[in-house]
């Protein structure tokens, strides 16, 4: 990929933000452009954008009415932040089995996790593919409940000729370092439903009263706010605007969007080369009619075929000119916090007086699947230039010979 373009692009929209200067209610006008566009580009009406995408989904919560007493159903093989957002809610995060081959949630878990205190469904385009979303909006369905999309990992993916993001009720993305677009950090939640969005959009700006759907509204009038008597804020909001400068890179990123996506899409093709015919190391299955997007290309190392340890072949992969590469995040139901229960420091949200159901206990045991796969995930970064994938590949090329001839 070409990238002159796109940091022209990029330095052209920050100095139109620094000529523009700093005000308290107008700006260059980046946000409102980055918001209008984006939910544009992925087929729905609104978009708000935030801080990160930590925000987004806990924004989501709150426009759904996720409260204490809730339950909400997301898959263990995440960012923590798709968890921590339910907690951040005061409510009781439900986790899900994933699927053995594509790694995603699997729908068969959610069905048997649904409680009559069950409220919403976070499912997680794992590493830029969707899960069966089919599957998943037919149980939101039957059970009324609000679907929330964590895309954080996922731009221009489809779903049997959908956009990933245009099919739950509210999709959230993520503007972090690693993502395929990124201004440092942010986020944004897109939306068809203007009565979510105008929820959403005050959840991130201090609950103030006149805000709207609207693209860019994220300050009150200079000549309401100077009213002794206005009464600004009508319901519980946080401070998670997108500073106007991140919207400008942002939004130069969006105008660029395909070729960041191909990028990404072209070096996972070269992976799938180097590992083709190598029966040891298992891709994440594509079911038909869906379109990986590929934040990054990830495999299951089957370790006790070929006699190795996971960092036995990371070790060996980084000998051979290999840029050291991830484990998959630890199951977050097994992480310390939550093993723990180290939230509120009174027992909430699993012994919340509102919490009417059965308290979780997040143990080994939970979620077999995801707990048997994780160890042995190799997740290969997408985000490299030509010369630096070449090095990928043949150290990834000479690991599996190396292994093989010793085996």
């Amino acid at each position: 990929m070409d990238f002159s373009a796109l940091k022209q692009k990029e330095h052209q929209y920050v100095k139109e933000v620094l000529d523009f200067g700093w005000h308290n209610t107008r700006s260059a006008g980046f946000t409102g452009r980055l918001e209008k566009q984006f939910a544009h580009r992925f087929g729905v009406e609104y978009g708000i954008t935030h801080s990160n995408g930590t925000a987004t989904m806990h924004s989501c919560l709150a426009a759904a009415g996720v409260g204490p007493g809730d339950e909400v159903i997301i898959p263990p093989l995440t960012a923590a932040s798709t968890a921590l957002v339910v907690i951040h809610q005061n409510a009781v995060p439900v986790f899900a089995d994933i699927d053995p081959e594509t790694f995603e949630i699997a729908p068969e878990s959610i069905r048997e996790r649904i409680t009559p205190y069950t409220k919403a469904i976070i499912p997680v385009a794992l590493y830029g593919m969707a899960p069966d979303m089919d599957a998943i909006m037919e149980i939101a369905r039957q059970h009324d409940l609000v679907v929330i999309e964590d895309n954080a990992e996922c731009y221009l993916g489809e779903y049997k000729g959908r956009i990933v993001g245009s099919i739950g009720d509210m999709a959230s993305f993520s503007f972090q370092g690693s993502k395929h677009i990124t201004c440092g950090d942010g986020g944004i939640v897109i939306t068809d439903n203007e009565e979510y969005a105008e929820r959403v959009r005050k959840a991130a700006v201090l609950g103030y009263s006149t805000l709207t759907a609207d693209p860019g509204a994220t300050a009150i009038p200079k000549e309401i706010r100077q009213d002794p008597a206005f009464e600004r804020h009508t319901v519980l909001g946080w401070n998670y605007r997108l500073p106007e400068l991140c919207s400008a890179v942002a939004l130069a990123q969006l105008e660029h969007l395909e070729d960041l996506v191909k990028w990404r899409q072209n070096v996972a093709g070269r992976y799938a080369e180097v590992i083709e015919g190598c029966d040891w190391l298992v891709p994440q299955r594509v079911p038909e009619g869906l379109t990986h997007t590929y934040w990054c290309y990830t495999v299951l190392l089957k370790a006790e075929e070929i006699g190795i340890t996971w960092h036995q072949f990371r070790d060996q992969y980084v000998e051979f000119g290999g840029e050291p590469i991830y484990g998959a995040w630890r199951p977050v139901h097994l992480e310390p916090v939550f093993r723990d229960e180290n939230f509120y420091g009174k027992g909430c949200p699993n012994r919340c007086p509102l919490y009417k159901g059965t308290p979780q206990k997040y143990e080994e045991g939970l979620c077999p699947v995801v707990e048997r796969i994780q160890p042995n995930l190799l997740q290969f970064r997408t985000n490299y230039d030509d010369q630096r994938a070449d090095r990928q590949m043949e150290a990834l090329t000479r690991t599996i010979a190396y292994f093989e001839g010793s085996s």
